[in-house]
């Protein structure tokens, strides 16, 4: 009986392998939200954590992201600023709802995130393998040069 459990075992370990490969971690997000002429409210700090947290999908390194939110008359103003690692990135929004602030630096910090990533992929060359090498030159080329040695 004991031998007919080992293969089920084996199984569900290398399925579990095999969906744990697939995953990244993710990266921590700390927020800080700072208010200015403004007074806090809980409820706006965890919407704006919870808005700013998203953008640890796109990173690969822990991140800080400082909220400033002010009000100037009746404009609603934000900044943000997200450090990590190398990156630092920075937005700005003024609009009449803090609610909107909130959504729209957090929509401009993650195209500025999604832009910088794919300029890094883009940068990776990669070394061509050896049958890659081997079909660029042509065979023609190759019995060509030999006969000229002969």
């Amino acid at each position: 009986m004991p031998a007919k459990s080992k293969p089920s075992q084996a199984r569900a370990k290398k399925g579990a392998k095999a969906l744990g490969a697939q995953r990244r971690p993710r990266a921590e997000t700390t927020v800080t939200v700072t208010f200015r002429h403004v007074a806090p409210t809980a409820a706006i700090e965890q919407y704006a954590e919870r808005k700013l947290a998203r953008i640890s999908k796109f990173l690969k390194r822990p991140a800080q992201a400082h909220l400033i939110l002010g009000v100037d008359k009746y404009r609603q103003c934000g900044e943000v600023t997200v450090k990590s690692g190398r990156i630092a990135i920075s937005a700005q929004e003024v609009n009449t709802d803090l609610y909107a602030v909130i959504d729209l630096l957090a929509a401009k910090v993650r195209t500025q995130i999604k832009k910088h990533m794919e300029k890094l992929e883009a940068r990776k060359v990669r070394a061509l393998s050896a049958g890659e090498l081997l079909s660029e030159t042509q065979p023609g080329e190759a019995q060509a040069t030999g006969t000229q040695r002969e």
